[in-house]
C-alpha cells in the first residue's frame, strides 16, 4: 500500500509539472502555436526547446525532452530528499568539503540557526554589519529563482541595489517565510576577469557508471551571469552557458537558452570566454571525483560549484539537471545520458 501510494503521488507530481511547466510555461523564443502544441504533447518538450534544438518530427529522437528531465528527478530514490533539502544537504557537505555558511534559518514563521549568537532579525543585520554580504535563497526553489542579494556598504544597508534602514531589512525578513541567510563566498580572480557582477558557477554532471560502481566527470558548463540576471548566473534566466572540456579544462563559446545566439565575449563585460583555461582544471575535477564517492548510494549529482582564490565551494548538489543545458550542444537521447536514462528505467527507447 504504502508503493501505491507514493506511485499515485509520483504520477500526480509528474502530471502537474507536465502542465504547469510544459503546456503552460512561458516561452521567450518564437515558435507558432501549432508546432509548440505537436511537441507539447507528443514530445513533452517546451516551446523554447523547440526553438533551441531546432526540432522537427524527424530529428525529435535525437533529443531528450524536459518530460525525460522530470522523471529523471526520481533515478536517486529516496536519498533524492536529501539532496532537495538545501539545509541538510550543506550540512553533511560541510563535513567533506567547503560550503557557504548558513547564517539563519526562517521556516514556517520560525527562526533556527547554527550560531547561537543568531537568533532574529536583528541578530542577522548586526552579522551582516560585519559580512559586509549574504545570499537569502528560498528553501524549496530552483533555476535561481527567490534568490536575494544583502550587503552592507559604509554602513548602509541594502537589499538587492535599494538602500534601506535597519528597520525596513528586518521588517523584510520578519514577512518573508521558508527561506535561509547563508555567507556570502567571494569568486577568483579568474572568474572576475569573465563577469564580476555575478558569481559564475561551474555544473559538474557526474554518474555512476551502471557496470563499474564508479562516478565520472559526464559533462560541465561554467554558467555566466549577465546584467539581465544580476546577482545570479543561471541559464534559465537568460545567463550564459560554456561548455567545458573535460580533458583540458578550455572553454567554448557561450550560447543562452534564451536565444540561439552564441558569444566568444561577454555581451557586457566584452572580455573573452571562448579559448579560456580554467585554472588547476585537474585538481579541480579529482575533488569533484573524490566528493562523489562519500554518497555510493546515488546514481547521479549535478554540483554547482563555485571557484575561489583559495580553492574549490560546493554551492549546491543536485539530484538531476536540466538537460537544456547539455542539449543546445547536441542531443543525448541516442547518447551516454540517453544510455544511463534507459538504464534507470526514465525512458525505453
Amino acid at each position: 500500500m504504502v508503493g501505491l501510494a507514493r506511485g499515485i503521488i509520483r504520477c500526480g507530481k509528474l502530471a502537474y509539472l507536465y502542465v504547469s511547466r510544459i503546456l503552460f510555461t512561458t516561452s521567450h523564443l518564437k515558435v507558432s502555436l501549432l508546432k509548440r502544441l505537436y511537441f507539447n504533447i507528443a514530445g513533452g518538450f517546451t516551446g523554447d526547446q523547440v526553438a533551441l534544438y531546432g526540432l522537427t518530427r524527424k530529428n525529435k529522437k535525437l533529443y531528450l525532452s524536459e518530460f525525460d528531465w522530470y522523471r529523471s528527478r526520481y533515478i536517486n530514490g529516496p536519498f533524492s530528499a536529501m539532496l532537495n533539502n538545501k539545509i541538510v544537504c550543506d550540512k553533511i557537505l560541510s563535513q567533506h568539503a567547503h560550503v557557504p555558511q548558513t547564517f539563519l534559518i526562517k521556516e514556517r514563521g520560525g527562526w533556527s540557526s547554527y550560531d547561537p549568537s543568531i537568533r532574529t532579525a536583528r541578530d542577522l543585520v548586526e552579522r551582516l554589519h560585519q559580512e559586509k554580504k549574504m545570499i537569502l535563497k528560498p528553501l524549496a526553489a530552483g533555476r535561481g529563482r527567490g534568490i536575494g542579494f544583502l550587503r552592507c556598504d559604509s554602513g548602509n544597508l541594502y537589499v538587492g541595489n535599494k538602500q534601506v534602514s535597519a528597520k525596513d531589512m528586518m521588517r523584510f525578513l520578519e514577512s518573508n517565510n521558508d527561506y535561509y541567510v547563508s555567507e556570502f563566498v567571494e569568486q577568483s580572480d579568474f572568474l572576475n576577469g569573465i563577469y564580476d557582477r555575478t558569481s559564475n558557477t561551474l555544473r559538474f554532471v557526474t554518474l555512476k557508471d551502471p557496470e563499474t560502481g564508479q562516478f565520472k566527470i559526464f559533462f560541465a558548463v561554467l554558467r555566466i551571469g549577465t546584467k539581465e540576471t544580476i546577482p545570479v548566473d543561471n541559464g534559465s534566466r537568460g545567463g550564459l552557458i560554456s561548455k567545458v572540456d573535460i580533458g583540458t579544462g578550455e572553454l567554448s563559446e557561450a550560447k543562452s537558452l534564451r536565444s540561439r545566439n552564441a558569444h566568444e565575449f561577454h555581451p557586457d563585460s566584452q572580455n573573452p570566454i571562448k579559448g579560456l583555461m580554467i585554472p588547476d582544471w585537474t585538481r579541480v575535477c579529482q575533488e569533484i571525483l573524490d566528493l562523489c564517492d562519500y554518497f555510493p548510494f546515488l546514481h547521479i549529482i549535478a554540483w554547482d560549484v563555485l571557484l575561489t582564490n583559495d580553492g574549490v565551494c560546493i554551492v549546491e548538489a543536485n539530484t538531476s539537471t536540466g538537460n537544456n543545458i547539455i542539449q543546445i550542444w547536441g542531443g543525448q537521447r541516442l547518447g551516454e545520458l540517453g544510455d544511463f536514462y534507459r538504464h534507470h528505467g526514465v525512458i525505453r527507447k
